[in-house]
């Protein structure tokens, strides 16, 4: 019996993506994740800022999609991407709320102080009350 081609694994298939296509492969899915939730964090367990904003968020009662970018396995690559997006020496914790990227945690902050970012997250359906 001659075993079916999916059987046969190619150089091509154990060789890894080029960079260029690894790259977009992420970027297509930061951008999928970031449009599928409400908010979404970008975070690293031992930043002070990152647990700062998931605190902040967790106690105004809204549920987040956390993404620990130390636990990740393609951690340093969506670190690289959330650069196009935020300060490049900053990249974390990154915050999009409502598909858009929203900041980090001074832009959180800035809009809770100012009475802003609970209107916000009730725009966007992150919050009920």
């Amino acid at each position: 019996m001659i075993p079916e081609k999916s059987q046969f694994q190619t150089k091509a298939d154990s060789v890894p993506p080029p960079p260029l296509e690894h790259n977009m492969r992420l970027y297509d899915m930061v951008q999928q994740l970031v449009t599928s939730k409400a908010v979404v964090v970008f975070s690293a367990n031992d930043c002070c800022m990152s647990i700062v904003v998931k605190h902040l968020l967790f106690g105004l009662g809204v549920g987040p999609m956390v993404v620990e970018l130390d636990e990740h396995v393609d951690g340093s690559g969506i670190q690289a991407i959330l650069c196009q997006f935020s300060k490049p020496n900053q990249p974390i914790p990154a915050i999009f709320i409502g598909g858009k990227f929203f900041g980090g945690v001074e832009s959180l902050i800035t809009y809770h102080v100012n009475g802003k970012l609970v209107p916000l997250l009730k725009e966007v359906g992150a919050l009920w009350l």
